[in-house]
């Protein structure tokens, strides 16, 4: 793994708010620092913070590459652009030297040093009349909450992965820092969260984290580690704050005609025409400004255009007839600014993670009707079913179409041991991607997954 010379300077451009009684900062997260600035005043220590958002919202990460590593890995969403290479995460052939993982990686990691800075350096900070305890105590835990979300993605991407807990400044300084397990990795995930909680303020806001988005991603942790009760604990501390999450009717309400932040968002990545999300170039066709070069599968479009299973949902795709052929594309990047949201955590997917920890855990009835919730949103037919195994199935399903292009879809069929069987991989270790290659040679400490080259 290479920890890079952080050098980044980006533009400062500073819009606070305060919220309600909480008087949490809501800040526009898109103005960073560099890594090795000196972390020493009130100033500093929100610009830093803003720094880790910028990061995380970056190419590299939730702004594209990351994502499409998961796009293409599933079955929703197929690349049709010029670099064939990308199709070898569909064919699941994908080599360590491709470059979209080298990409990722870095990206992530360098979230992660970003929020380590902050961990390291502003609780030493002096407090003042402005920069209060609990001022400081937000900036810290958003930096614990992102380090988590970031070793979380690494964790569920590639398995366990190297533990690197303060700044750095070049690879250098990793010698002798092997691999964690998964399961210590995730142990990581687990108490950077609960300190986090111990941190946040318990407010509402959509593109900072709070207790609250916490929670939402302690219900996703536990979903994946198989712990169903705290699984429905999280899920239903979402769920039951009804004044702040809600589903939005039509379906659609939460990303079309350039709405933002609305109440279906728990958390979502602001862009703006200076900080710009591409997603969208790559989504739309040619008439409407783009390259088309990420494509609904037919498999997914099926499933739309039925409204049976589909419903509402069907205005995730629209048909554009290019040269006399009918072509579908995705609508929920569209924004020819670059101002669309990445969505990372909706309050839907708190019902479904909370539909599928109550089937496990064995109560049907209350599964059912948690599934029923997102089915009535979208306007279809509930769903009467008495068998768990056939619920777990519908589940899956509802989950595949409701976030069909946010980045689900293959992590829940690898987390389900779903993912051979659906996707036809014939083999174990294919299930993890491969470390990047570039970062092997640069770490000898860095060791490959099994059986790939």
């Amino acid at each position: 793994m290479k920890i890079l010379k952080y050098s980044y300077i980006w533009t400062l451009a500073v819009t606070f708010t305060l919220s309600s009684c909480e008087k949490f900062l809501e800040i526009d997260p898109r103005i960073s620092t560099s890594d090795q600035v000196t972390i020493n005043d009130e100033n500093s220590a929100h610009t830093a913070v803003r720094g880790i958002y910028n990061q995380l919202q970056s190419d590299g990460y939730y702004g594209y590459t990351f994502q499409t590593i998961g796009f293409f890995s599933g079955d929703n969403i197929e690349y049709t652009g010029s670099q064939i290479v990308n199709q070898s995460l569909t064919n699941h052939s994908v080599r360590a030297d491709l470059p979209a993982l080298a990409t990722a990686w870095t990206a992530i990691y360098n979230t992660i040093n970003r929020a380590n800075n902050v961990i390291a350096k502003v609780p030493a900070l002096s407090v003042t009349p402005t920069f209060t305890d609990a001022v400081r105590n937000q900036l810290v835990g958003e930096a614990y909450f992102l380090r988590a979300l970031s070793y979380f993605d690494l964790g569920r991407t590639w398995g366990g992965v190297q533990l690197v807990l303060v700044p750095t400044s070049s690879s250098s300084n990793l010698e002798n820092l092997k691999r964690s397990s998964l399961a210590d990795t995730y142990r990581q995930v687990l108490a950077d969260l609960i300190k986090a909680e111990e941190l946040l303020p318990n407010s509402t806001n959509r593109i900072r984290a709070t207790r609250k988005t916490v929670w939402a991603l302690r219900a996703r942790y536990h979903l994946y580690r198989e712990e169903w009760k705290e699984a429905i604990t999280y899920a239903s501390k979402l769920i039951d704050d009804k004044s702040n999450y809600n589903l939005l009717t039509p379906y659609s309400s939460f990303f079309a005609d350039n709405a933002s932040g609305t109440n279906e968002s728990i958390l979502e990545l602001y862009y703006t025409t200076n900080v710009v999300n591409t997603q969208a170039y790559q989504w739309q066709p040619s008439t409407k400004g783009g390259v088309g070069w990420i494509r609904p599968s037919m498999g997914i479009v099926n499933l739309l255009n039925n409204k049976s299973i589909a419903g509402t949902r069907q205005s995730l795709i629209s048909k554009v007839i290019l040269n006399g052929v009918d072509n579908w594309f995705g609508n929920l990047y569209y924004r020819t600014n670059g101002t669309d949201p990445a969505f990372l955590i909706r309050i839907a997917e708190l019902y479904l993670i909370r539909a599928e920890a109550y089937a496990q855990d064995n109560d049907i009835a209350k599964s059912l009707a948690d599934l029923n919730v997102i089915r009535k949103r979208a306007d279809i037919q509930e769903l009467n079913i008495a068998d768990k195994a056939t619920l777990l199935l519908a589940i899956e399903q509802e989950n595949r179409i409701e976030f069909a292009f946010e980045n689900h879809r293959w992590y829940d069929l690898v987390r389900t041991r779903r993912a051979k069987t659906v996707l036809g991989i014939d083999e174990d270790f294919r299930l993890l991607l491969p470390i990047p290659y570039a970062q092997i040679l640069i770490d000898k400490n860095l060791e490959q997954n099994p059986q790939y080259k």
